[in-house]
């Protein structure tokens, strides 16, 4: 994999490209000073200072000059150990406010490559939802995930050199509660050819899809045909789609072929071979009975960041969860 594959899965990359066909999305320039607030990792955790008098988490963060553990008297020892000050970015506040209001109020965020998914559970909400600034900076500075876009997204690229891109930005996309996460997909191509489709959530059984299935595949070769194919510079890369009801296709992310996008109900090895098979062979795969599923998969961790090497205990997991996928594949009942 070269730094250039990765640099092109960046959202401010394919958006404008590809943003007729995609989710609304606004994207912003991250300051430098924001970047180092988001990788600090010393002292309290401190919510940005607001400019809003609305502030939108008053009685799940405090702000350090109401909490009494902060007050230094006069005269004290400890003077010289008082916390900074909270950061304060209100030009990106605003812009960020601006933005959520013409998306209709909510947004989920995310930076170049990732969303802050294992962060979910500080929100109120248990999602990625957000109305404000100071939820969407919460979020941001609470996930450990995002940490792969900030220090290691290059990490296995052969050419690698440097650690980290020199800007990062902000992409704020418009919420809709209403989005089944069962009718999102992950495509991979190898060498400008469809040879894999994974359904994304694979922690439960949806007995409508399965019946759906040979729709499904028309529904996604259609859209890569006619949409993707010839419209990314990659050859090798993977791309994720939503499905409506009325059977338009969305789409929400590409990923890089291999390293840290996770093939969910393939191996890597897998898609290798379908990708060296004559002519046009294009796999679809569903959880299809209660055999498939992955329940382990149901964690806080993001889909495409799962440490998955020798001794990371991922993979002692996917490996059995791959046999039993195989299992399922090959009982004649299956998805009965």
């Amino acid at each position: 994999m070269k730094e250039e594959e990765v640099n092109r899965c960046q959202i401010q990359e394919w958006y404008p490209r590809f943003k007729s066909d995609s989710i609304k999305t606004m994207i912003h320039e991250l300051p430098e000073s924001f970047i180092e607030y988001l990788m600090d990792d010393h002292g309290p955790f401190l919510l940005p200072l607001s400019i809003d008098d609305n502030d939108a988490l008053p009685n799940r963060i405090h702000k350090p000059e109401e909490e009494e553990d902060f007050e230094v008297s006069e005269g004290s020892e400890d003077e010289s150990e008082q916390p900074s000050p909270p950061p304060s970015f209100p030009e990106l506040e605003m812009k960020i406010k601006e933005s959520i209001e013409s998306l209709g109020g909510s947004v989920f965020p995310k930076l170049n490559w990732s969303a802050p998914k294992d962060a979910a559970w500080i929100s109120s909400t248990g999602n990625l939802c957000c109305n404000s600034f100071s939820e969407v900076a919460i979020l941001l500075r609470a996930s450990d995930s995002l940490v792969h876009d900030l220090c290691h997204v290059y990490d296995s690229c052969s050419d690698k050199t440097v650690s980290r891109p020199p800007k990062f930005f902000l992409a704020l996309r418009k919420w809709y509660s209403s989005l089944r996460p069962e009718m999102e997909f992950r495509c991979f191509v190898r060498n400008g050819i469809l040879v894999g489709v994974s359904q994304r959530e694979v922690t439960g059984f949806y007995p409508a899809l399965v019946e759906k299935k040979d729709e499904l595949i028309t529904i996604v070769q259609r859209f890569f045909m006619y949409k993707v194919k010839g419209n990314f510079e990659s050859e090798s890369y993977t791309f994720d789609i939503y499905v409506t009801n009325d059977d338009r296709v969305k789409l929400l992310d590409f990923n890089p072929w291999g390293a840290f996008t996770l093939p969910l109900l393939f191996t890597w090895e897998e898609l290798e071979v379908n990708s060296n098979k004559e002519g046009d062979h294009l796999e679809f795969r569903l959880v299809e009975s209660q055999r498939g599923v992955r329940p382990g998969l149901k964690t806080a961790v993001p889909y495409d960041y799962l440490d998955t090497s020798p001794g990371s205990g991922w993979d002692e997991f996917l490996k059995k969860a791959d046999e039993e996928l195989g299992q399922q594949i090959r009982s004649p009942q299956a998805g009965a």
